[in-house]
């Protein structure tokens, strides 16, 4: 396969069973920044994802056999190895990502220490002994890998997402086929070639690259050497592969899309409030899941805010993210640049005023930062999850209106709130239908924590102690006595 200027240790094959092969199709890689093709890499059929599943299937009981220890060591060792690169893994983020620099060293970072945690869960995995209450038998519980473990991953965390599978799931004593998103293969190829660097048997780990994910995902899944299934993506396609998976009550772990609501409440420290924004709408331009998506901001405080908000938006410098002194970088494509303006222009419709905060490159994928007042609740810029640097503000006057506007949503995966004090802020969070909830906060992820949503953000939790358990089985013995 031909390459662009890539880091030492970048495939551009599949790994299937411990080697990196040509595919039969070619993929390109595409940079946003400047549209041109960085790499190509291998295209998968269904059948060579088919024999993806059976290397993976074939390694799967030595594997689940081996202690937990050495299993940790092998995260372990990938964990120093990613940590001592870092800067390559930081740079294909930014090539096929777009992302600016302090983005993807920030993700990279992120992504290494899903390696590490999970390769101190691998040897904590806890059971069960008691008596009956009857007294007659004594109730073991514990844990078995569930078998073979399909991965999907999205574009806008390359790394991070292929880590926060991978870890629990090589922790668990599980084999692995992941499927990176077509538009960000790189960065997941080169972490499988760190693993496999740092001594992951063959067979393990296994990659498949592809423009085909439809059939390739249905052909997988419908394989009976197939046993769970770990995504994340967009809601509508979790809810196809969920019905897929109910064809053969395969367990599966779900993070899908947000909506997340910004409180700012009466008597917020304005300052603190305009910093946590900046980090919760403008980390990874705002193409995150757990991107503020709509904020909500009390009367009293709504014309500071939005004032202070707008300045410091306006000193982000847009551009390439190779070149470290640019804060945002590019869309990971012109389809998803232009999906964010044509929400601009809908809102814009609608009667709210939109004003670019600052100006970005021409040529690539780029988008400026946008602050959009006059917004109504129940609007496009409400109900939609725009993925992009876009911060629309509405006002309101009671605390009430504001949790229910924040509830208003199918979408529960995060939500944000500033208050006047912490007590306020806990007891507005318990009342959000939200499955994580930052308070004073404007990022709360870590690979120690459990991350997941409620409602139609998803199903089950990665990271934390939870994060093992997706990829585990509780098993009951019951023992006479």
């Amino acid at each position: 396969m031909t390459r662009a200027s890539l880091p030492d240790h970048t495939p551009t094959g599949l790994l299937i069973g411990g080697r990196w092969t040509d595919a039969e199709g070619e993929l390109p890689v595409q940079d946003p920044a400047t549209l041109e093709t960085l790499a190509v890499v291998g295209d998968a059929s269904v059948d060579e994802a088919l024999t993806a599943v059976a290397a993976a299937a074939e390694a799967f009981p030595a594997w689940a056999a081996r202690p937990a220890r050495e299993r940790a060591e092998i995260l372990r060792s990938a964990f120093d190895l990613m940590t001592a690169e870092i800067e390559d893994c930081a740079r294909l983020i930014v090539l096929e990502n777009g992302k600016a620099w302090n983005d993807a060293m920030a993700e990279a970072r992120y992504a290494a220490d899903f390696l590490r945690w999970f390769s101190e869960e691998a040897v904590r995995i806890e059971g069960g002994f008691r008596d009956a209450p009857a007294g007659d038998k004594t109730i073991i519980t514990d844990h078995r890998p569930v078998g073979v473990a399909y991965l999907i991953t999205p574009w806008n965390f390359p790394a991070a997402m292929a880590t926060r599978k991978l870890a629990p799931a090589l922790a668990a004593g599980c084999t692995t086929v992941l499927k990176p998103a077509e538009a960000t293969p790189l960065t997941a190829l080169w972490i499988a070639e760190v693993l496999r660097r740092a001594g992951a048997p063959d067979g393990t780990v296994n990659v498949v690259t592809t423009s085909k994910p439809g059939p390739v995902s249905e052909a997988v899944l419908a394989d009976p050497q197939v046993a769970t299934l770990s995504f994340t993506g967009s809601t509508p396609v979790g809810k196809q592969l969920l019905a897929q998976t109910a064809q053969r009550v395969l367990t599966a772990s779900m993070e899908l899309g947000g909506n997340a609501p910004f409180l700012v409440l009466e008597g917020a420290d304005v300052e603190a409030a305009v910093a946590g924004a900046m980090v919760a709408k403008m980390r990874n331009g705002g193409a995150a899941c757990t991107a503020a998506n709509r904020f909500y901001v009390h009367a009293s405080v709504a014309d500071a805010f939005t004032d202070r908000f707008r300045t410091a938006l306006s000193k982000l410098r847009v551009g390439p993210g190779i070149d470290r002194t640019n804060d945002l970088g590019a869309m990971v494509s012109l389809e998803e640049r232009d999906k964010i303006a044509g929400l601009l222009d809908t809102a814009a419709a609608q009667g709210a005023e939109v004003a670019a905060c600052t100006t970005a490159p021409e040529a690539g994928a780029f988008i400026a930062p946008h602050l959009v007042t006059g917004v109504e609740h129940g609007s496009v810029l409400t109900r939609n999850e725009v993925f992009g640097p876009v911060a629309p503000i509405v006002v309101f006057e009671e605390q009430d209106e504001a949790i229910r506007m924040a509830n208003d949503t199918d979408a529960g995966l995060i939500a944000y709130v500033y208050g006047p004090d912490p007590g306020t802020g806990i007891a507005v969070a318990r009342q959000l239908e939200s499955g994580m909830v930052g308070i004073d906060r404007g990022l709360i992820s870590d690979a120690a924590a459990p991350f997941g949503g409620m409602k139609e953000s998803g199903i089950g939790r990665a990271g934390g102690f939870h994060g093992i358990h997706e990829f585990l089985e509780t098993r009951y013995l019951g023992v006479g006595l």
